[in-house]
């Protein structure tokens, strides 16, 4: 008797107990390269991957394997995107506003000034218009693209000299990622792209005078408390960072239906890892930072209204020179306006209900 005709009369059940494994588990191995834009010492932003290809290792029995590269190691941190494009890797884990240079639409897939939480975000991708919007937009680059984890709300950075008004970002050499950069120098600052793992050199040098990174877990990693005294909050321009995978279309699309499968389930796995992860460690590094002597001090009211007036003016230019950009924004910002009126009911006001407790 044949394979086929055995597991048609004796079903799924009666197969595996007789040890014979279903003709779709029969792959043949893969070995894929992964470059991060992260260094490893971040074991929450950098370790995404490592998450992810663990999953992918354990769902296709140790027959798919990824190897995961620090920024540096394959490529510089900010060329991940022409590596996978050109096939030089498989795929890549980033921060797609690092690429706003490019096109300012890679911002919208990651983090724009007064954009989504992280909540609203995911939800725009998986269940709203986003995933197919961008899907599209990066279809040109080759690229197919997956979520790969989110920060949640960042801080808003550290500086060497308090930020009391609009006027004291005017000359402001300031380390901030992607799009942030753009309002920024609108604002009279001088944006610095910089990688994270340059940052506490660079604040130790007097090469930049702020810098922003990502929250309290990672930034103590880093040390920059040790170079920056004043830590501010909220970081506007990242209200959540959605983190993605890139990977090649060619590679991907040589993948069988059930690999195809595992990198997806291993993507979503990586996303909810990671979030969950940075709200688990983030309290107490705080808690340590406030105890190391870190002052903590919100963005002045004028310094915020300031930053969405220019950012407001910066989307406007752009719906006007960027076609996609304009298609891509446009489902985004109706998304996240009915997103902002839910939350005012139920999220919203149940936070702000909780954080006047005492627990």
């Amino acid at each position: 008797m044949d394979r086929r005709s055995l597991i048609k009369k004796a079903g799924i059940a009666g197969v595996l107990a007789a040890g014979i494994a279903p003709a779709v588990h029969a792959q043949a191995a893969v070995r894929w390269r992964l470059a991060s834009s992260f260094p490893k010492s971040l074991d929450t932003i950098y370790g995404s991957a490592e998450v992810f290809a663990k999953a992918v290792k354990e769902m296709s029995g140790g027959k798919f394997e990824i190897s995961v590269h620090a920024a540096g190691e394959l490529m510089p941190a900010f060329g991940v995107v022409d590596g996978v494009q050109n096939g030089t890797v498989e795929m890549a884990h980033t921060a797609p506003y690092y690429f706003f240079g490019k096109n300012e639409a890679f911002a919208i897939g990651g983090a724009i000034p007064f954009g989504m939480n992280s909540r609203q975000l995911t939800a725009w991708i998986v269940d709203g218009n986003g995933g197919k919007l961008m899907r599209e937009f990066y279809a040109k680059y080759n690229i197919i693209n997956m979520l790969g984890g989110n920060t949640g709300a960042q801080m808003g950075g550290w500086f060497r000299k308090e930020v009391k008004t609009p006027a004291d970002i005017k000359g402001l050499k300031f380390r901030v990622g992607g799009f942030a950069g753009k309002i920024i120098e609108r604002m009279g600052g001088v944006p610095q792209n910089i990688p994270g793992g340059e940052i506490y050199q660079a604040l130790e040098k007097g090469t930049i005078d702020a810098a922003e990174w990502i929250g309290p877990y990672d930034d103590q990693k880093l040390g920059i408390n040790k170079v920056a005294p004043f830590y501010y909050y909220p970081g506007w321009w990242e209200g959540s960072l959605n983190l993605e995978f890139y990977i090649n279309d060619k590679a991907f699309n040589a993948l069988s239906a059930e690999y195809k499968a595992i990198v997806q389930a291993a993507a979503h796995e990586a996303h909810v890892v990671t979030q969950a992860r940075y709200d688990a460690r983030n309290p107490a590094a705080l808690k340590q930072l406030v105890g190391a002597k870190t002052k903590v001090l919100p963005f002045p009211p004028s310094v915020m209204d300031a930053s969405f007036k220019t950012t407001m003016e910066v989307y406007a230019e752009l719906d006007k020179s960027n076609p996609e950009w304009k298609k891509i924004y446009a489902d985004y910002r109706n998304f996240q306006r009915d997103q902002v009126l839910w939350f005012r009911f139920a999220e919203g006001s149940f936070d702000t209900f909780m954080q006047r407790q005492k627990l």
